[in-house]
């Protein structure tokens, strides 16, 4: 369970924390003093801080500073009062992860601290390779004994403390995030900040901003001043998915910031000057994009100083069955599950299955057939009908979701996500019937949607929605 650190001498602050924290997966410990901060911070450091720039024992940002100096690698949110914005805006510029303003919005708030949280786990988390380390007893595992895992391992080792530029490349599902977070926490800038960007996932007209920053009032609704991730990342390393989705404006500003670690805000004249390692990703075929004109032949120069190529893992061979093992012994102890046991013609169809959506889609299945399960054999009944390679079961026209159903049979798998696996369960609802509306045309959909079609094609991928003559999810059970 996640742990925050609120630091406030305000009482009002703390019960409004204890308030918007009293239902959630959250672990709530308290300060009042920097000098509290500091040793709490010291003695087991929390996945994100929330600190007040006043403290009856320091001002300014003295409790900032002696923060970064214990970890720099908290994200620490500022909250700030009237006048004391600028000082947020001054540990921005020294990597704070975010600030708050008085009076705190409840929804703005669990929003912020789930990112830091987040942000957080991507760099305390061991990303381990169990074929060259030893295993953790907890993290994130990048499995594989084929000859094509084993050249990534190589790869890994041979750049991770060289302070170059590295492009990851494969098919969506593979890993590139876990590889990224392996190089980080092998390099030299391992105690230093590490910050993901999916560049799809953010509206092209945010993306600048986010990556850059902004200077107050540079378009409408820039309210106020904002730090980008460049320049909050300085001395760590910056992670940006989906490389391949950027605009050419922004493409220009990043590789300026290759070039000569500097740039300028969005509506500024001010030049920024960083030092932060980039890796990239994308499942484009970049070249294709460069001979298209819709990628900068300079960037993918600058980007393609090391590439490491992620196999699909259809063509992975038996690391199938060590991930299938793998999955079901840690989503079992996730979800209450008894250690199942896999039946021979189940593992047979997981075997022969090609993973259009490689290790992600293995995840969601596995997931699925678990949440399903009776007893403790897993039998290929429990797998989605297309992973067994039959149509998805057609419900009868015009028949809705069961919520009542679906809430009931997870409160009865004793989930404690319940809120979020709605939200996503209701995402895809709604955007396998958009599909199915537009005939698979995802340039109409993200247009009745009101998204990006890049953020549309991120949607699609992690929710396991496949487009063929006809659109249907991973777990579509009928809905119609």
């Amino acid at each position: 369970m996640p742990t925050l650190l609120v630091v406030d001498d305000e009482a009002s602050i703390q019960h409004a924390f204890q308030r918007a924290f009293r239902d959630a997966d959250v672990t709530l410990r308290t300060a009042t003093t920097a000098a509290e901060a500091v040793a709490a911070l010291e003695a087991d450091p929390p996945d994100a801080v929330v600190l007040d720039v006043n403290l009856p024992d320091a001002s300014g940002l003295d409790t900032f500073h002696r923060l970064r100096k214990v970890d720099a690698r908290v994200p620490i949110i500022l909250v700030t009062g009237h006048g004391t914005a600028d000082l947020a805006i001054e540990a921005m510029k020294e990597g704070a992860f975010e600030y708050l303003l008085k009076p705190l919005e409840l929804a703005e708030l669990r929003d912020l601290i789930g990112r830091a949280v987040r942000s957080s786990r991507l760099m305390r988390v061991p990303a381990a390779m169990p074929e060259v380390e030893p295993a953790p007893a907890t993290g994130d595992l990048l499995l594989g004994r084929c000859p094509a895992m084993q050249e990534v391992y190589k790869a890994i080792g041979r750049v991770a403390r060289q302070d170059v530029t590295v492009l990851l490349l494969g098919e969506s599902g593979t890993g590139k995030e876990l590889v990224a977070r392996a190089i980080y926490q092998h390099s030299n800038r391992a105690e230093r900040p590490f910050l993901a960007v999916n560049c799809a996932a953010i509206p092209e007209t945010l993306l600048e901003s986010e990556l850059f920053g902004h200077e107050k009032g540079a378009f409408t609704g820039a309210d106020r001043k904002r730090i980008g991730k460049f320049e909050q990342a300085t001395g760590g390393t910056i992670f940006l998915d989906e490389i391949g989705d950027m605009s050419p404006l922004t493409q220009a500003k990043v590789l300026r910031l290759i070039q000569e670690q500097r740039f300028e805000r969005v509506g500024g004249t001010e030049t920024v000057q960083t030092d932060v390692r980039l890796v990239a990703a994308t499942n484009s075929d970049l070249e294709k994009l460069v001979e298209a004109g819709q990628f900068r032949k300079d960037l993918y120069f600058r980007l393609n100083v090391f590439t490491i190529r992620l196999p699909p893992l259809g063509e992975r061979g038996d690391d199938v069955v060590l991930l299938v093992e793998h999955y079901l012994r840690r989503f079992g102890r996730d979800l209450g599950k008894p250690v199942a046991q896999l039946a021979p013609e189940a593992l047979a169809a997981l075997r022969a299955y090609q993973w259009p959506g490689n290790v992600r889609e293995l995840q969601s299945v596995l997931k699925q057939a678990l949440l399903r399960m009776r007893g403790s054999v897993l039998a290929a009944d429990y797998l989605p009908p297309h992973v067994l390679g039959l149509p998805p079961t057609a419900a009868p026209a015009g028949a809705a979701f069961d919520w009542d159903a679906f809430v009931a049979d997870r409160i009865a798998a004793g989930s404690e996500e319940l809120y979020a696996e709605a939200v996503e369960r209701m995402e895809r609802e709604v955007l396998v019937r958009v599909l199915r509306h537009t005939g698979g045309n995802q340039l109409q959909a993200a247009k009745i949607l009101g998204i990006t079609r890049g953020s549309l094609r991120t949607k699609i991928r992690a929710l396991g929605i496949t487009i063929n003559r006809e659109v249907w999810s991973d777990d579509d059970q009928g809905e119609g």
